[in-house]
């Protein structure tokens, strides 16, 4: 389970994230995280087989050639079934990511188990976008109770 300095301090380090996964349709949940986050300054790498651009970046077919393409991949975003897992863990720990991140209802235990043993931080069973608007003043704007407690003051989102 990954703790609220732990989530914090890999949102904060890893600034490359690569979406497996990535829709180009505008209302799929994996093509709205994808913006918020590249709105957030995050530099997006799409993962699609059947997409040559996506938000404006050029997609690849898997993260090992987006890394053979000389992408520096900080973060592994995976929007794919529990099954599909076991071969993006090894691309990620193959190209020297720092984190493999599964979104919601995402958990595969040996993937995560493999991962954590290459010194990868893996998150599983949560988003990237949610967690980075509870963690970052994006949500409590909303009114949404965050449950993170803060004598910070929450920074000014441009949207």
């Amino acid at each position: 389970m990954s703790t609220i300095h732990e989530l914090r301090r890999i949102l904060g380090t890893c600034r490359t994230l690569a979406v497996v996964g990535l829709s180009p349709q505008w209302h799929r949940p994996s093509f709205f995280a994808a913006k918020y986050m590249q709105e957030h300054g995050y530099r997006i790498v799409p993962i699609n087989p059947s997409a040559p651009e996506i938000l404006g970046e050029r997609s690849y077919p898997s993260v090992t050639a987006a890394a053979a393409a000389g992408e520096r991949i900080d973060l592994v975003d995976c929007f794919r079934k529990s099954a599909d897992i076991p071969p993006i863990a090894d691309e990620a720990i193959a190209i020297g990511a720092k984190c493999l991140w599964m979104q919601i209802g995402v958990i595969d235990e040996a993937s995560a188990a493999r991962a954590r043993a290459a010194g990868l931080d893996v998150v599983t069973d949560r988003c990237v976008k949610i967690e980075h608007a509870r963690l970052f003043g994006g949500l409590n704007w909303a009114g949404v109770n965050t449950k993170v407690i803060s004598a910070r003051r929450p920074q000014q989102l441009f949207y």
